[in-house]
């Protein structure tokens, strides 16, 4: 077969154009591509909703590829290895424990959220949020994103981002939460949390922070929810160290909260 250079350029042009013009309303928008992100994306889109995620970096997975250390193996407890072996990710006991292969398990999650369905934008920051005071809402939230390229952002260019519209979002920017961030600086609103301000990542305590990270996986300011290390930084609790079954039990309690909210809100309609 002949290879004609036009014809390639203008199919990834037009195909990407058509990905990006087909999710500029999202029922959910997650920024960050770690491993809580790309779990949350995988049931939210198993579950039928529209779901993108966006992620500054040229690859997926955070910090996930290079295990501890850049010993390219991950450990979980027993919950953590139910979401590995729905999603067919081999683990191997060890003390009580589970190993998994990081670049296994990382390959896997990107795949089986996009085969679910979820849209990865990468090369894409997300540089501030839309906030508005919504039809019978008592509170201003999040009901958008402002978008950018990583390239621009990098550059320091003055060039204006673009939009997408979100009904709900999640920031699983890990111990940045940079989402979170935005929205205190600029919503001029108390945050969800006890101070009404981001609370800060504590140092590692992974016993404690295992399970705080899933008790802090919830609505951080109306509209947006935090999971992974995000939530944890949000509202003040440890980090966990290189053991993830916290970050993916994390991801998929943000997707089942989620989930929920968009029920009620078709009931209610």
């Amino acid at each position: 077969m002949k290879l004609d250079e036009q014809v390639i350029t203008r199919a990834i042009i037009e195909r990407f154009t058509q990905k990006w013009i087909d999710h500029l309303d999202l029922d959910v928008a997650i920024v960050g591509g770690g491993p809580s992100g790309l779990v949350a994306a995988y049931y939210l889109a198993k579950n039928a909703r529209k779901v993108a995620l966006f992620e500054r970096k040229l690859s997926i997975g955070g910090g996930m590829w290079g295990g501890g250390m850049m010993f390219n193996q991950i450990v979980v407890q027993d919950e953590g290895k139910e979401v590995l072996d729905e999603l067919g990710i081999s683990t191997h006991p060890f003390e009580g424990y589970h190993t998994a292969d990081a670049v296994e398990a990382t390959t896997t999650l990107g795949s089986k959220a996009c085969q679910a369905g979820a849209k990865v934008f990468n090369l894409m920051c997300v540089e501030d949020v839309i906030i508005r005071q919504t039809h019978g809402q008592e509170s201003a939230r999040v009901v958008g994103l402002v978008i950018n390229w990583s390239a621009v952002e990098k550059a320091q260019l003055a060039v204006d981002p673009l939009t997408v519209h979100a009904r709900f979002t999640i920031d699983v920017t890990g111990h940045e939460t940079e989402l979170m961030r935005i929205i205190e600086r600029k919503s001029g609103s108390r945050l969800l949390t006890e101070t009404g301000k981001i609370m800060g990542e504590r140092s590692l305590w992974a016993e404690v922070a295992e399970h705080t990270t899933l008790e802090n996986t919830r609505e951080a300011f109306p509209g947006v929810y935090v999971a992974g290390m995000a939530a944890n930084a949000t509202f003040g609790s440890y980090r966990m160290g290189p053991i993830f079954g916290g970050m993916l039990l994390s991801g998929k309690k943000a997707a089942e909260l989620i989930i929920q909210r968009l029920e009620q809100d078709t009931n209610i309609s």
